[in-house]
């Protein structure tokens, strides 16, 4: 007995196929061809007058001749026991019984003193005299005509069909102006993203959660007197899961989900994107109460008369006019909410931003520890993971990464460990995997001359010196020397997770960046181009300080940052040439100040910073603790704290002497 059938979990109500209108096509097609054969083809082959009188007709083949005289033509029908004679010339297995042969004559030809002028050698009974008729297969001759047409047409309608069907993605020529937006409906059996699979986000998912009760529920609140929200918008770095919390938010409200991305409205056709928007609404008005969600808004939502081609008719202007409209205008959209996503706000359209459009704006940011720690556990419950394996120093090891981050170093753990042939995934395997998304991967290949290293040494070990004995600087937890991504040496902080940051801080910031510039000055007694990145990380922090932030004395409390991003465009900087020279001038002396303090702190301790930099020529890779033997217990340790001093095993670390 078969039992293959009787599985509860095997669907036997197949749904019925689906007609292939190809096969349609293809039987016409045949029909007529068949038709054409029968009735309009396997005629009459054409010959000549000359061979019909040397040949046919003195050998007695000739049965009879017929003039059709609508058509001026002779046809000619063999003698059935004469056919074989004929063969190659005329399909002679063929049952068709009718002429086999005819010839054109012109105007005025005579054709019975042309007859009997062929047949003077023929005794008179044995002699054919041509008989008259016109032509009866009018089937055949229309059909012979209107061939090529009607093949034509059928070619132009199956390519153009496909056009408007445009594949899987439902474009198309003919449905350029459609939306593309993808349906989730309530009833779809595809696996649904639901709140329980958003982690972290607490403050954001509050928020949206009443989007869905309002949709479940909206009486509870219009019996108050109240409206629904017209429109949510998501705005947050890219990865810190804004287009997952919308997927959430199409698994708990049951309602039906369009999401498109804002792209999909700019095509290269005027007035697409215009129509796309027209439709999109159309199609959720008739499923409403039902959700839009909009990704990567900033695609078309970009502020008007900020475009730097200087179109005279900017079709994403006219996108965008056309959302406006829909989402408040005239019409009315009940039951429609747009929900829609962007790390780009300050670029948007003040009239897109307005209340009565997108009534909120939930402000998704990078996780901290907390949220941290539980986007970790959501990653790791696939992974087989080792039994003492201690999720906290995970999130505490990467203050901010965005939940994509952490998705990523899960995965790279994974990776490393299957490469290294173990059986579960350990805490070295995440640490490396830190290190490979943050530095680059590991490069002991690259050609380095013994100088070049010893230079790299220094630099590194000016790094961590001072960053160790500056209080407000960010403690170092690893330093290596081994080549990593585009960089020949690389350190490992932990920045502070504040909210605010004072002078004296990002002072102390700039002076351990500038430690390895004056490590190089203070041992070589010269300077090397292997500074570059810190350089440019200081210049930047430098001019944010007195430019936006007001920490400059001369500049006094004023800010040139533009939040709005209205000046993306200008010509012109909003201060004059003087107050720009003075910029300059004090952007020199906040980076001068910090090199000289940066200086003054190796200065002092000489002897720790050779010591740092011979240990790191002999393992090429140090961490915390080795720091604080070499310097003692640093001020202000957050590492002790947190408990990441002693966590590193060093037997575990790939050195140079292996």
């Amino acid at each position: 007995m078969n039992n293959y059938n009787q599985n509860p979990n095997v669907n036997n109500n197949k749904a019925p196929r689906k007609f292939n209108p190809y096969w349609f096509y293809g039987i016409l097609g045949l029909m007529i061809v068949l038709l054409y054969l029968f009735y309009g083809g396997g005629g009459p082959v054409q010959t000549q007058w000359n061979d019909v009188r040397s040949q046919m007709l003195p050998a007695g083949d000739v049965e009879r001749a017929t003039v059709i005289t609508n058509e001026d033509i002779v046809e000619i029908e063999l003698k059935r026991d004469r056919l074989q004679k004929y063969e190659g010339k005329i399909n002679v297995k063929s049952n068709y019984s009718g002429p086999h042969f005819y010839f054109n004559t012109p105007k005025g030809w005579d054709h019975e003193a042309m007859f009997k002028e062929a047949q003077e050698m023929i005794i008179p009974a044995d002699r054919i005299y041509p008989a008259y008729d016109k032509s009866h297969n009018y089937f055949g001759r229309i059909l012979e005509f209107l061939m090529f047409p009607i093949i034509l047409l059928l070619f132009w309608f199956i390519m153009f069909r496909g056009m408007a069907r445009g594949g899987a993605g439902g474009g198309g020529i003919f449905n350029v102006g459609k939306s593309k937006a993808q349906l989730f409906d309530k009833d779809a059996e595809s696996k649904k993203v639901t709140f329980s699979d958003v982690a972290g986000l607490e403050e954001a998912k509050v928020e949206i959660m009443e989007i869905v009760d309002f949709l479940k529920s909206p009486n509870k609140y219009t019996d108050l007197g109240g409206k629904i929200p017209k429109g949510v918008l998501l705005v947050g770095p890219p990865g810190t899961g804004k287009t997952l919390l919308a997927k959430a938010v199409a698994g708990e409200a049951n309602v039906p989900f369009f999401s498109m991305s804002g792209s999909d409205f700019v095509e290269m056709f005027v007035g697409v994107g215009a129509s796309r928007v027209r439709d999109l609404f159309r199609q959720a008005k008739e499923k409403a109460p039902c959700i839009v969600f909009i990704d990567e808004i900033d695609a078309v939502g970009r502020a008007r008369g900020k475009n730097a081609g200087f179109s005279g008719n900017d079709e994403r202007e006219n996108t965008l006019n056309q959302l406006l409209t829909e989402m408040d205008g005239f019409g009315t959209n009940s039951g429609v909410i747009v929900l829609a996503a962007t790390n780009r706000a300050d670029i948007l359209d003040k009239a897109l931003m307005r209340a009565g459009r997108f009534d909120r704006q939930i402000y998704v940011d990078l996780p901290e520890y907390r949220e941290r720690l539980e986007i970790f556990k959501v990653h790791i419950r696939i992974l087989k993971l080792d039994p003492d394996f201690n999720v906290d120093f995970l999130a505490r090891q990467t203050p901010g990464f965005s939940g994509a981050d952490i998705a990523n170093v899960c995965n790279e753990a994974a990776l490393i460990a299957a490469r290294k042939d173990k059986q579960t995934v350990g805490k070295q395997d995440f640490l490396d995997a830190i290190d490979r998304i943050i530095a680059g991967l590991e490069k002991k290949s690259k050609l380095i001359t013994k100088d070049e290293k010893r230079a790299i040494a220094f630099h590194e070990a000016g790094h961590a010196t001072v960053s160790w004995i500056l209080e407000h600087a960010n403690p170092l937890l690893k330093v290596t020397i081994i080549p990593r991504g585009r960089s020949l040496g690389a350190a490992w902080y932990l920045p502070d997770e504040r909210q605010i940051t004072t002078t004296e801080q990002m002072m102390d910031e700039m002076a351990a960046t500038l430690g390895g510039r004056a490590s190089e000055e203070l041992t070589f007694g010269k300077i090397s181009t292997g500074a570059l990145s810190d350089l440019e990380k200081v210049t930047k922090q430098a001019y944010a300080m007195v430019a936006y932030f007001g920490m400059s004395e001369k500049i006094g409390h004023r800010s040139y940052y533009d939040s709005s991003g209205q000046s993306e465009y200008a010509f012109s900087k909003p201060y004059s040439e003087k107050t720009s020279e003075l910029l300059d001038t004090e952007v020199k002396h906040f980076i001068d100040t910090a090199y000289n303090l940066a200086k003054s702190v190796l200065v002092e301790h000489h002897d720790g910073l050779h010591t740092l930099a011979e240990l790191l020529l002999e393992k090429e890779v140090i961490f915390s603790e080795d720091l604080e033997k070499i310097f003692g217990k640093r001020k202000n340790n957050r590492l002790e704290e947190l408990g990441l001093i002693g966590d590193n095993p060093h037997d575990s670390v790939e050195t140079g002497q292996k």
